[in-house]
């Protein structure tokens, strides 16, 4: 019986049931589930058996576990350490591309914020792209597992690797590469592994393996190492200038713990893995290969063993000679030698010319493709500042790759923000790399981040970050731009090369310089053993040498005794000291600040009563002062410019933690901007403000901006007015936090007027009062009328306020009344302030009644300023055609637009609840 069929027959007897015996468990639009306990049993444990292995590596307990989840793929492991837990499957496809050669391995690694239980930040809510630190966790994996794939398996691998929890102490990648390797060996997955992968510090001298976050922090070591039994597949390295003894003798204790990883892995695999499979591996007949050979290998020796060709030149003869081959084999209706030509013809090059003629040259005469000897390094060329009004630059070129490096200097604020679940939450040194299309002569889109960038950048940025200064010596976020120009191997040390020289033409005090080099591999093995029986270290290896070697030092793709990585530190050093050398002859001390453009920083540390002085009356009572709000105020209050140009900023301001910071374009505009934070320091703030506080009567305060003090232009507020002088200024706005915008120009007749004596004309008569002048003739007593007349068209009185006034208005309590600016009770310095002065006159106190009785309510004493989004209750005035005028009391009046489609059938005295939502021109709510 259906769900729907038991829920009616229980609804059809005759006494009422309780809902919970039906023991429904969930509802899917309007099909109805019914459970039992026996079902909800059998759903408490996950099908299938699940394994696990636990060992220890160094101080820390490693678990590996399959079986509980992602049950559906090829190969899936969970591996642990402590709470932080890592996922990673493995899937192929089932057929391969015959015509395909080469191998379509991805690695996607992904760390999801829930892992550290956090939501995104994003505007969705969830992860995007990859960052920059997941594409290096993917290339970290990659490295070592793809070499070890047999020849001629070409079908599509896909590595999936999720972080699914996080505390925080590990770092997750090494983690992921062994989890990996686990997987593969549970997969039906032809591959020759295990692998295993240990990360290795160095704190106070002494050797700590699995190193924590926190510890990493304090090492001045961070070696990354790969391995099988035997031999090295990947070393990834990050140091702080250690010796090449040292590092030597931390690759030979990293290997034996790397290997602990290998048992417990091929123990899970005979427990839960799966048989291999066998694939049909894409290899073309020996017929066919045979027949391409004789077409193409004597004219492919020749380009091989002539040292004048160059990268293109050779590169257009092979192209030649495939194309020759291909007149032939169309003569003769070979279709299946046709199918198989560019593989072919490439099969050839590797295994016939560059192992049986290139490699013997090698070994035995010592001579490479290029004529060079196996030490020697490539013609160099050193220039730094190639372009003088950048901050840095340099241009290296090592033969014929040339990469140009650019430096550009920043403020604390410009780091970049890393949003990883482990490490610093920011970065201030910055390395590029770009590989465009046409540094090979070849085309090709641009797109977002490329992980061979990504990888050679993060190369290069580790070689020198090591001789920085240290952020308190030098507190600028650096940028290093290394764009390469023409690539013939080697582009991401010559990276390195360039933008140590960059870096010092932008008069960074770096320690040394840094120079890279690649060193290289060509081997003799033996066809039986596969053992190494004799090799050749090549050192500065072309493109061609880095394709076809054995070993491109920054990556091991075959498998390297640890020997032999050994003694090729040596050669690498050597070639350091030439290339280094090089180097110092161009540029061999920093620049100093007044020979480059960089920008110039300064810092200023501030205490509490120092800041509120600068900040002004708006912020003293606040008890937490946030880095934005301050950073915007300051942006406001002190701008600085260049002269003579208008709306262009050479100065920021930043302050946090007590902090001030100043980023200037160059020294002059780093001066007026220090002279201006100490004017401000020293009280004189209405000076140097662009924006003039003003204080109204009745306590309210408005803003007079700079450019409206006069119709010329002022580059100086004190030019035209002084702390505690009285104006007659006219509200010309409101912005949307309710300050009042004042204007001086507005009461001023504008230059070239034929009556400049003239007083300026009085604004039509708009329904709403304004506040007196004292300046003005006031009406006698009796003349109501002209009492009116004054009360209606005089501008508003406003006085100049200094600092410590504004401070004080702060701290009156919205209760007190604040009096009217007459002669006898006025802010300005010289108005009389005698105790002894007598009571006003009574003529002088109808006239104060009179101006008082038309100020809106937010300029009386005492009451409330009415801004932006206060509700009041109105009075319908008068009804017009396209709105209402309204009394708000005390004779001030407001105005209502009325709303499309909405209510027009007021009539006079009809009270209304309202919202101010707007001010015009004029001040009129």
């Amino acid at each position: 019986m259906s769900g729907l069929a038991i829920l009616r027959a229980k609804v059809a007897r005759p006494r009422l049931a309780n809902w919970r015996a039906f023991r429904f468990r969930s509802f899917c639009g309007t099909h109805l589930r019914p459970f039992s306990q026996s079902m909800v049993s059998d759903a408490a444990e996950p099908p299938g058996e699940v394994f696990r292995e636990e060992f220890e590596v160094g101080s820390r307990t490693i678990t590996l576990e399959t079986g509980k989840i992602a049950r559906f793929a090829n190969g899936s492991v969970v591996i642990g350490m402590e709470q932080t837990k890592v996922l990673s499957t493995v899937a192929s496809a089932k057929s391969g591309d015959g015509l395909r050669d080469f191998l379509p391995l991805t690695v996607d690694y992904q760390e999801k914020q829930f892992a550290q239980g956090v939501i995104p930040t994003t505007f969705m809510r969830r992860e995007g792209a990859p960052k920059e630190r997941e594409l290096l966790c993917g290339r970290l994996i990659d490295r070592p597992i793809r070499p070890l794939f047999p020849p001629g398996f070409y079908h599509e691998v896909q590595v999936m690797v999720s972080v699914l929890s996080s505390d925080g102490k590990q770092d997750p990648d090494v983690m992921a590469a062994n989890a990996t390797s686990a997987a593969l060996m549970l997969s039906d997955i032809p591959w020759n592994g295990p692998i295993g992968v240990v990360r290795l510090g160095r704190i106070d001298g002494q050797l700590v393996f699995n190193p924590t976050m926190d510890e990493l922090s304090l090492s001045d070591l961070n070696l990354v190492y790969a391995c099988t039994r035997d031999k090295t597949l990947m070393i990834d390295v990050q140091a702080r200038e250690i010796t090449e003894r040292d590092l030597e003798a931390a690759l030979k204790l990293a290997h034996p713990e790397a290997v602990k990883y290998i048992e417990p892995q091929i123990t899970l695999a005979k427990r839960a893995g799966k048989g291999k499979k066998e694939y049909k591996l894409s290899l073309m007949t020996e017929k066919t290969l045979e027949k391409i050979s004789s077409l193409t290998e004597a004219p492919i020796e020749t380009v091989f063993t002539d040292p004048t060709y160059g990268k293109f030149e050779r590169g257009e003869a092979l192209d030649k000679i495939a194309q020759d081959a291909k007149l032939v084999l169309e003569e003769q209706g070979d279709e299946e030698s046709l199918k198989f030509l560019p593989k072919a013809v490439d099969t050839v090059r590797k295994r016939y010319i560059f192992i049986l003629v290139v490699r013997r040259r090698i070994i035995e005469k010592g001579l490479r493709v290029d004529g060079r000897r196996l030490d020697e390094v490539r013609p160099l060329h050193c220039e730094a500042g190639t372009y003088p009004i950048l901050h840095g630059s340099s241009l290296f070129s090592r033969g014929d790759t040339q990469v140009l490096c650019t430096v550009t200097l920043g403020a604390p604020g410009d780091a970049q923000r890393l949003d990883s679940i482990v490490g610093p939450p920011t970065k201030r040194f910055m390395l590029h790399y770009s590989f465009p299309p046409f540094s090979i002569n070849e085309i090709g889109k641009r797109g977002g981040l490329n992980r061979r960038e990504v990888g050679h950048g993060t190369l290069a940025e580790k070689a020198l970050l090591a001789v920085l200064p240290p952020e308190g010596d030098f507190p600028y976020t650096v940028r290093v731009n290394s764009e390469v120009m023409a690539s013939d191997g080697s582009t991401s040390m010559a990276s390195v090369c360039g933008g140590s020289m960059a870096l010092m033409d932008a008069g960074i005090p770096l320690r040394v310089h840094v120079a890279g080099v690649s060193v290289g591999l060509v081997t003799d093995m033996d066809s039986l053993t596969g053992e190494i029986t004799d090799y050749r270290i090549l050192t500065d290896i072309l493109g061609l040498e880095d394709h076809l070697g054995d070993m491109d030092f920054k990556m091991l793709p075959a498998g390297i005794p640890l020997g032999i990585i050994c003694e090729s530190l040596d050669h690498a050093r050597k070639a350091r000291l030439q290339i280094l050398d090089r180097m110092e002859d161009e540029i061999s001390t920093p620049r100093t600040q007044d020979d480059t453009n960089a920008p110039r920083l300064a810092t200023m540390k501030l205490s509490s009563y120092s800041l509120r002085r600068l900040l002004g009356p708006q912020v003293p009572k606040r008890k937490k002062l946030k880095k934005k709000q301050v950073t915007v105020f300051l942006l406001l209050s002190l701008h600085v410019h260049y002269p003579g140009k208008k709306n262009v900023s050479c100065a920021r301001f930043a302050f946090s933690d007590g902090t001030l910071t100043i980023v200037a374009k160059d020294q002059t505009v780093m001066e007026k901007a220090q002279d201006k934070l100490v004017d401000l320091q020293r009280g004189n703030r209405l000076d140097q403000r662009i924006w003039s506080f003003c204080g109204a009567q009745g306590g309210q305060q408005g803003l007079l901006h700079i450019s409206e003090l006069s119709h010329e232009q002022v580059s100086r507020v004190s030019d035209v007015v002084s702390v505690g002088e009285e104006l007659s200024l006219m509200c010309i706005g409101q912005d949307v936090r309710g300050n009042i915008k004042l204007s001086l120009k507005a009461t001023m007749s504008p230059p070239g007027s034929e009556d400049k004596t003239a007083p300026a004309q009085a604004p039509a008569k708009q329904e709403i009062s304004v506040w007196a002048s004292k300046k003005n003739k006031l009406p006698e007593e009796g003349d109501a009328a002209a009492a009116a007349a004054a009360a209606e068209y005089s501008v508003p009185s406003i006085v100049i306020r200094s600092a410590a006034e504004c401070d004080s208005s702060e701290e009156t309590t919205s209760g007190e009344s604040i009096p009217l600016a007459t002669e006898k009770n006025s802010r300005s310095p010289r108005a009389a302030r005698s105790k002894n002065s007598k009571a006003p006159s009574e003529e002088a106190s109808k006239i104060r009644n009179i101006i008082r009785s038309t100020l809106p309510p937010s300029s009386r004493g005492g009451a409330k300023p009415l801004k932006l989004g206060d509700r009041v209750t109105a009075k319908v005035y008068q009804v017009r055609a396209h709105g209402l005028v309204l009394d708000l009391g005390g004779g001030v009046k407001g105005m209502y637009k009325f709303e499309e489609n909405g209510r027009r059938d007021f009539e006079t005295g009809d009270e209304l609840r309202l919202r101010c939502s707007s001010f015009s021109s004029k001040g009129i709510p």
